[in-house]
């Protein structure tokens, strides 16, 4: 089996403390580890797994597979296509190394599933199905009649054809009759009332060599431009890059409508395991354990005559006196208050600060880079500060700047300091300054991470005032 994680998207449904360049799969948000990792962590020991992901993620994706110490190809998309291209560009790599007849498992990397034993039990009872030639989706059996979801309509009086090993498990599985479109309230009561719908959890089974057949006999314009991509690729680090030209040309369709919808191979295994999507904040507190008055309080918080609210504090002290069914999320920069019933609304906020051009949708002010991170802790008028976050043994980009200097100041570890032809170590009290101009690198030589104050001054201090000249992580 290999797991195919689906890790792109930015997602603004769970702003602010979602953002473009770090969305909701990067997160930690129902437990230590991100949403990816908790994604890798649930389907136990695996011996290798392909992430697909956009360019501006690759380092993030990178960097928490390696914290779990778990092997994986990263395909970047150049733009985003949709599911099926996504999925046909794994199917493909696997065909080309002779492995056509491995079953792909095809998961989003932005799930919760609480009962893990379920969910590889049903894993596990999908791979003959699979194997057999089937392409099996997981329909998550409903607990509501939820108006967010598609559904999968089950043919529950007609049994699957018998035959080979997977015949023990035909008794749960279901021939597909149709996916079904979000409902309105009415028809999703319906659909709870009459049985054999579960909500399209986006999950799937199949064959690499099959869905391949599928695609290219339903699709075979996405097949074509997906192969043309793959004929053409470049290895970067963990980073299999597919040529730009060829994918950009490939429609834009997810694999329901490419394939499931059309197959008469569609299976639908019922998965009852505690599946959320986390699709708003509403869905993140009803999964999440609440005290004795049905909040939910993350960070530091201190909440007086408040009920069945969600209230978090990312870096300072949050209050709340006499209110009920609220929506508070507090970041550095940005701090949302709604209530849980309009929720899904937040998408009009974030509508708004783009069309403002504001940042506060795009990153945080604390900002991930593949060498470290950095905090723009201040900015004004000609200065900026960050405290900046080098890891140990990574290194900073070569690099000069056209309209401003910087001095900076280490307050732990040691900095080795590349200033024109000049190179030097600054340790922890120390501070050296980079003229406007000067040629430049900063790297940390020791084993643990170094911190410094960075302070800019200059008549511009946006981010594409960086010229690189020489950089290990590929980046322009």
């Amino acid at each position: 089996m290999i797991p195919v994680i689906m890790a792109g998207g930015s997602g603004t449904r769970l702003w602010p403390l979602s953002r473009t360049q770090y969305p909701k799969q990067f997160l930690q948000l129902n437990s230590k580890l991100s949403m990816l990792q908790e994604t890798v962590k649930r389907l136990g020991a695996v011996d290798q797994v392909s992430l697909i992901c956009n360019e501006e993620h690759r380092f993030l994706a990178a960097e928490q597979m390696r914290v779990m110490n778990q092997p994986c190809s990263v395909f970047l998309e150049p733009v985003g296509r949709n599911t099926a291209p996504a999925i046909a560009l794994a199917a493909i790599e696997a065909v080309n190394k002779g492995q056509g007849r491995k079953c792909l498992l095809v998961l989003a990397a932005d799930h919760v599933i609480e009962d893990e034993q379920t969910f590889q039990a049903m894993i596990a009872k999908a791979q003959p199905l699979a194997q057999e030639g089937c392409l099996v989706t997981f329909g998550i059996v409903p607990t509501h009649p939820e108006t967010g979801y598609g559904y999968i309509k089950a043919e529950v009086n007609q049994p699957m054809p018998a035959g080979g090993e997977g015949q023990d498990v035909l008794s749960e599985a279901f021939p597909v009759s149709e996916f079904v479109e979000k409902p309105d309230l009415a028809t999703a009561e319906s659909y709870l009332a009459e049985g054999g719908y579960y909500w399209n959890s986006g999950m799937f089974m199949f064959r690499a060599d099959r869905y391949l057949e599928e695609l290219g006999k339903f699709r075979p314009d996405i097949l074509e431009a997906c192969q043309k991509a793959m004929a053409d690729t470049s290895a970067d680090m963990d980073f299999v890059r597919v040529n730009t030209a060829a994918f950009e040309a490939c429609p834009d369709e997810s694999v329901d409508y490419a394939v499931m919808e059309k197959t008469d191979r569609a299976v639908v295994l019922p998965l009852d395991a505690g599946w959320s999507d986390v699709g708003s904040w509403a869905a993140l507190w009803e999964i999440k354990a609440k005290d004795c008055n049905g909040n939910v309080l993350d960070g530091d918080v201190i909440a007086q005559d408040t009920s069945d609210s969600f209230v978090m504090s990312s870096n300072r002290l949050v209050t709340t006196l006499g209110v009920d069914n609220l929506i508070v999320v507090d970041t550095p920069d940005a701090l949302l208050v709604a209530d849980k019933n309009k929720i899904q609304d937040v998408k009009k906020i974030v509508a708004e600060i783009k069309g403002a051009g504001r940042n506060e949708t795009f990153q945080h002010r604390e900002v991930y880079r593949p060498w470290g991170k950095y905090d723009s802790i201040d900015l004004g008028d000609r200065y900026q500060v960050k405290r900046i976050t080098v890891k140990p043994g990574a290194r900073l980009s070569v690099q000069k700047h056209h309209h401003r200097a910087e001095h900076w100041i280490v307050v732990s570890g040691t900095a080795r300091v590349t200033k024109g032809e000049e190179t030097f170590l600054v340790t922890e009290n120390q501070s050296t300054y980079i003229p406007l101009g000067e040629i430049h690198c900063l790297e940390n030589p020791g084993k643990v991470e170094l911190e410094l104050i960075e302070i800019q001054s200059g008549s511009y201090l946006g981010e594409d005032d960086i010229v690189r000249l020489e950089d290990q992580y590929g980046r322009a």
